[in-house]
């Protein structure tokens, strides 16, 4: 779904379809089909809203513009991979970083870095992250890797800058902002 929308607008793709849609075509990709008509039952039940109603043939349409909004590739690949690589490599393979590593992959799919940047190096940034946390001395491995620090560094700060604004988002200030979008003029 992030994917659709880093190509279309929300007002050009209705997220109320766009989220059964991509579940319908997820569920293909990964050859465990969730039907379309299935779906269609539990929005009904959990949309009381008339007007966003959708019937099946509206999330298959939606489903092909998903597919040509992502050019027919729906392959993405992970840092997890990368990471269970690097780690024995760095010798950071004991379980207070692995845990702490982990953890921090699984939060950067909160964010788009998997769409932007390459699995390796949002592994790398983890690993840069963790190692800076746990005060472990990274620098030789580093530059024996021969990779851009730079780049590097500036996934670490979108993943520390996610982490400070998330701190800052309350429960509070979440219905306050859905209050006002609900709102009609």
């Amino acid at each position: 779904m992030r994917r659709v929308y880093t190509r279309r607008s929300m007002t050009e793709y209705d997220p109320r379809l766009v989220t059964p849609a991509c579940l319908h075509l997820a569920s293909k990709a990964e050859e465990s089909t969730v039907q379309a008509r299935l779906l269609v039952f539990y929005l009904k039940k959990i949309q009381s809203d008339d007007k966003h109603k959708y019937e099946i043939k509206h999330i298959l349409e939606m489903e092909m513009k998903i597919l040509e909004a992502l050019d027919y590739y729906l392959v993405v690949f992970h840092p997890y991979r990368a990471l269970s690589q690097l780690l024995p490599d760095a010798g950071l393979n004991d379980i207070s970083m692995t845990q702490l590593t982990w953890g921090l992959v699984n939060d950067t799919y909160k964010m788009d870095l998997i769409l932007v940047h390459p699995p390796y190096l949002i592994a790398l940034a983890c690993i840069y992250i963790a190692s800076v946390l746990r005060e472990k001395d990274t620098t030789a491995w580093f530059e024996e890797l021969h990779v851009d620090m730079n780049v590097v560094k500036n996934i670490s700060i979108e993943i520390l800058d996610f982490y400070e604004n998330h701190r800052m988002i309350t429960e509070e200030r979440i219905l306050s902002a859905l209050n006002k979008l609900s709102m009609k003029p």
